[in-house]
């Protein structure tokens, strides 16, 4: 197994794409901690899910928008498995509307639960894995970062931000052997998406040349290769898992 040995750390891992790579890490033989909300009943499931399957998995209740809570999550997986080696800051949030009537609480609760808990947790994990000269951060951002969609100014400024910080702190800690890398997902099939699917239907298949949404898993594999040494020369990049939808003229 790929990560064998290695210990994880999966915020917004308890459904959707964050479920996908926590039993991706898990079956490769990581450690995994992922960090939920709310939901406890998803979290317990998925516990007992991987502990049947003979997978050492952790799941811990906290509030990614709080570096405290980031430090507590951070040092409770140092005290429980001694080290951390990979990072994947997943945890996000969609407030769409236009910009004309979007409230202050819809920028501020997405740019503060996408973009400051990716801060908080890699500040919280940036001199544990310096100390181990090792390290693997993902920062999950989206192709909205680059490619806007009306409606969604307080999203694609917070994925904005995750790629700019991405290749700072790529650049920051790549003498350590320490990469920082993102992934961009396209339209993916989950329940955050949901709404966003049942309106467009069918158009949007039309508008991705592989003509399907992605799976959970179409993400979770690249952060599987991003947390693997084979990706050791790989930093400060955002690699798209889109189906082809950015590429434009077709």
């Amino acid at each position: 197994m790929k990560l064998s040995g290695r210990t994880a750390i999966v915020t917004g891992g308890s459904r959707g794409i964050g479920r996908s790579i926590v039993q991706a890490l898990a079956k490769e033989g990581a450690k995994v901690a992922f960090v939920y909300r709310s939901n406890k009943e998803a979290a317990d499931q998925l516990v007992s899910e991987l502990e049947l399957d003979q997978r050492e998995v952790l799941a811990i209740q906290a509030d990614v928008a709080s570096s405290e809570e980031a430090d507590r999550v951070v040092k409770e997986v140092i005290e429980k498995w001694e080290k951390v080696d990979i990072l994947v800051n997943n945890a996000g949030i969609i407030r769409d509307g236009l910009l004309a009537t979007m409230g202050p609480e819809q920028w501020q609760d997405v740019i503060t639960t996408n973009l400051t808990s990716v801060y908080n947790f890699c500040h919280a994990v940036v001199r544990p894995m310096m100390s181990a000269r090792y390290g693997r951060i993902i920062n999950m951002s989206s192709v909205a970062a680059e490619f806007g969609n009306s409606g969604q100014v307080n999203y694609a400024a917070s994925k904005g931000g995750i790629e700019g910080l991405t290749r700072c702190l790529a650049g920051e800690l790549a003498r350590r052997n320490i990469t920082v890398n993102a992934v961009a997902p396209g339209f993916i099939e989950t329940d955050m998406t949901t709404d966003v699917v049942n309106a467009a239907g069918d158009q949007i298949k039309k508008q991705i040349p592989c003509k399907r949404l992605g799976l959970p898993e179409d993400i979770s594999n690249a952060v599987l290769f991003l947390a693997a040494d084979e990706s050791s020369y790989i930093t400060g990049q955002s690699i798209k898992v889109d189906g082809g939808l950015t590429l434009g003229g077709i």
